[in-house]
């Protein structure tokens, strides 16, 4: 299975924009070394958006377009459908709980077969969690110190659509997401626009 595996705070630093929320992620960023410090053409601004999200979901190309072209079938508006559906992927929903303290870790969580849905182990991260969906940390790896001090002390993410049980270590997907309640920084509209033309 394909992964992104450049450095973290490079990209960063490239995109203009803390994506992972590393406090020193940030640290020595530079206009000249940002593309989003530079004057862009129309294209390369579309073109920055687009590697936000990317960045933003640990997606590669022909993930992203496949999530593209299923926003576009949507009856909803194409940009805020493509974040909803990327939001309920099971890597991510298992970072926004807590479980983990980056995507990255997230994604391996659930390839090592750590995390289960409505009691049953899922091992796919793009898995789409549904509304109701109950995303929990299985028994065994509750015994984890690093799970379990991640889901106890993590409270970086306190989101309205999310409700965790700290008792019983899990989380639940009550709603889809708002557009103004998704905490990434990107124009999805430019997005949107780079695959209409």
């Amino acid at each position: 299975m394909a992964t992104r595996s450049e450095p973290r705070f490079k990209l960063c630093r490239r995109l203009g924009v803390n994506i992972f929320g590393h406090p020193k992620a940030m640290n020595r960023a530079k206009k000249e070394n940002a593309r989003a410090g530079r004057r862009l053409s129309e294209y390369g601004l579309q073109l920055l958006e687009k590697q936000k999200i990317k960045a933003y979901y640990g997606l590669l190309d022909k993930q992203f377009v496949r999530y593209l072209d299923r926003a576009k079938k949507s009856k909803e508006i194409s940009g805020v459908a493509l974040l909803k559906a990327l939001e309920c992927r099971l890597d991510n929903l298992v970072y926004r709980i807590g479980f983990a303290n980056s995507i990255r870790q997230a994604r391996q969580m659930v390839t090592h077969g750590h995390i289960t849905v409505n009691g049953g182990k899922v091992d796919i991260p793009s898995y789409g969690v549904k509304v109701g969906d109950v995303i929990a940390l299985r028994e065994k790896s509750r015994e984890n110190a690093m799970f379990a001090a991640n889901f106890q002390e993590l409270k970086s993410f306190d989101l309205p659509y999310i409700e965790k049980d700290f008792n019983a270590f899990s989380g639940k997907l009550l709603r889809l997401p708002n557009r103004e309640e998704i905490p990434i920084e990107v124009n999805e509209i430019l997005v949107i626009e780079l695959y209409s033309k």
